[in-house]
């Protein structure tokens, strides 16, 4: 029977009787952990790395070494396998704000009287001390200028028109070679004009509201630049000119903005000194220059699924030993939105076969996942060979799986479970330690001789022995749900009657043809009818349906016997 809400909506329900006796909703991934730049718990969509390393940088430099975040190199995995888009979290120890720009204005005459500000301020989106540049352009490159930072250029300020130009630069570009990232022209900043600097740029900025445990929007016009927004307008010039084109005020033009390049400062915000100690094989409780608690934010706004919508989550750096409460929540996270499959890591680096295990067993659920060992690789950023664990390298995985088949097929074996970024395993698995692992749901890295390191192992932490022990059929699970449940919206306050549930049944069963067709699904049947929806049940505002299902079994355990014959013999018909 349905477990309907109080309120008006939609219930998923799965009936799960495969235990043993002896097109998709939303593509893409979500990733929380700590990066170079960007937006400090502020969810963002990118669609490529190359988008990915521009807003969020790719290394940084700490006690004079190069490093990437965990974060950075799982991001890069995903696309270079064929990932379409992925939900970034940026999470962070400390406080960090953005920097702002000083502008200067091209006269003193101020209209609302009030003299030393810019006409117009403007503060990065990014945030930390990694945005602050500074210096003198007739001096050449700034001299904190990089490729992680911006600048700005003000040119053909016209003070017949009240127009100007703004434009945004590569912090480490110079005069005669300019790398213009934005241009955004012929602004002004009369608040009634279509090419109000804000409106024409953008002015808003999320934040996070712990009380709400969501992000709250301020500001009124919708950003149009990557870099930059406009924080305040501090000489608004309202109806620069007359209808007689005219200047209205012969203070306007003093307040119009110099041609000149400049910087971004005040930021706050940076990486600790000792992060190197905290890294890769040497990740424990402290974790990348973190600790567990700064997830906590992103981890309670990505419960939230009618907020973020995304099928699978991964969150390299934080480990179920060491980091165990903030790994709880995600997991009952995860089930409580059953929208997706949360890749977790065990252990740290110093892991065996049997503390893995003993980790394995503290979890049960099939909305989880694990993999192991840890895997050495060449950081695609630095060029340095690091030690990772498993769920850095693994979206790479799924993301080649969905990219060449579908995600009801399971992401492992030579076919579609090929780690070729891998150098090596950091332990040449026996087959006594496949079994071993894989019996207790852990998904083994292999070391095969022809194929290099490969995922030999597609179960969930799921320790009751059913279908939904498989990676492949939670997804199947998944997909269906979600694209199903859309149909089921669009059916709330609809009248309950024959012809609405016949409309749904049409709507629903090409889907599933589609699954089938495409190996998903053995056979499927959609009861939604008289005989689950009579009159109690109509009386009731209820409408119900019954979606059976046979998900397709993979083949992991193959026999082949190799059968001699004495010559003469026949052979089997």
């Amino acid at each position: 029977m349905a477990n309907f809400t109080v309120s008006p909506g939609v219930t998923t329900n799965e009936l799960d009787q495969t235990f043993l006796t002896g097109q998709p909703v939303q593509a893409g991934a979500a990733i929380i952990g700590p990066t170079v730049k960007g937006p400090v718990e502020v969810p963002t969509l990118v669609t490529s790395y190359s988008q990915y390393t521009s807003l969020f940088g790719d290394s940084f430099i700490s006690g004079g070494i190069n490093y990437s975040y965990l974060t950075s190199i799982a991001a890069y995995n995903y696309f270079n396998y064929g990932g379409s888009s992925l939900l970034v979290a940026r999470v962070a120890s400390g406080t960090y704000t953005s920097a702002t720009s000083t502008i200067i204005p091209t006269g003193s005459g101020i209209p609302n009287g009030t003299l030393g500000l810019s006409p117009f301020t403007l503060e990065t989106i990014s945030q930390g001390i990694i945005m602050n540049n500074s210096g003198s352009e007739t001096s050449g490159a700034l001299i904190s200028g990089s490729k992680d930072n911006v600048r700005f250029e003000i040119t053909n300020t016209n003070t017949g028109s009240g127009t100007f130009n703004v434009l945004i630069r590569q912090g480490d570009d110079t005069i005669n070679n300019k790398n213009i990232l934005e241009s955004f022209n012929g602004v002004n900043l009369d608040p009634n004009s279509d090419r109000f600097i804000s409106l024409v740029i953008g002015d808003q900025k999320l934040a996070y509201n712990s009380t709400n445990i969501q992000m709250e929007l301020s500001g009124s016009y919708p950003n149009n630049s990557r870099y930059v927004r406009v924080k305040a307008v501090n000489y608004p010039t309202p109806t620069y000119l007359d209808s007689n084109g005219t200047l209205t005020s012969n203070l306007y033009s003093g307040s119009l903005p110099a041609n000149v390049s400049g910087s971004f400062s005040t930021a706050t915000g940076t990486v600790a000194s000792n992060v190197g100690t905290t890294m890769y094989e040497n990740i424990s409780t402290a974790t990348q220059g973190l600790v567990a608690s700064d997830y906590d934010k992103m981890v309670a706004l990505f419960g939230n699924k009618e907020a973020y919508q995304f099928n699978l989550l991964f969150t390299p750096g934080l480990l179920n030993d060491k980091h165990t409460s903030v790994v709880s929540t995600i997991i009952l996270n995860t089930q409580n939105r059953g929208d997706n499959l949360y890749v977790l890591d065990l252990i740290d680096y110093n892991g065996t076969v049997t503390s893995t295990i003993t980790q394995a067993q503290t979890r049960n659920t099939s909305y989880a996942a694990s993999y192991w060992p840890w895997v050495r690789i060449v950081d695609p950023a630095t060029g340095r060979q690091v030690w990772v664990p498993a769920s850095t390298v693994i979206p790479g995985v799924y993301a080649f799986n969905d990219k060449v088949s579908a995600p009801w097929f399971a992401p492992a074996g030579i076919n579609r479970g090929g780690l070729s970024t891998v150098l090596q395993a950091q332990f040449k698995l026996t087959q006594a330690n496949k079994d071993s692992l894989y019996s207790n749901n852990i998904n083994p890295l292999a070391t095969l001789p022809r194929n290099g390191v490969v995922v030999f192992g597609q179960k969930t932490l799921q320790k009751q022995a059913s279908a939904l022990d498989r990676v492949n059929v939670r997804r199947l699970m998944i997909e269906m749900k979600n694209y199903i449940r859309q149909i089921a919206d669009t059916v709330v306050f609809e009248q309950n009657t024959i012809a609405t549930r016949n409309s749904f049944v049409a709507r629903v069963t090409p889907f599933l043809e589609g699954i089938q067709q495409k190996q998903g699904l053995y056979a499927y049947k959609i009861i939604m009818d008289e005989s689950n929806n009579g009159p109690a049940v109509i009386d009731q505002n209820q409408l119900v349906g019954q979606i059976y299902i046979q998900p397709t079994r993979t083949a992991e355990f193959i026999s082949l016997d190799f059968i001699l014959l004495p010559t003469g013999a026949e052979f089997p018909g």
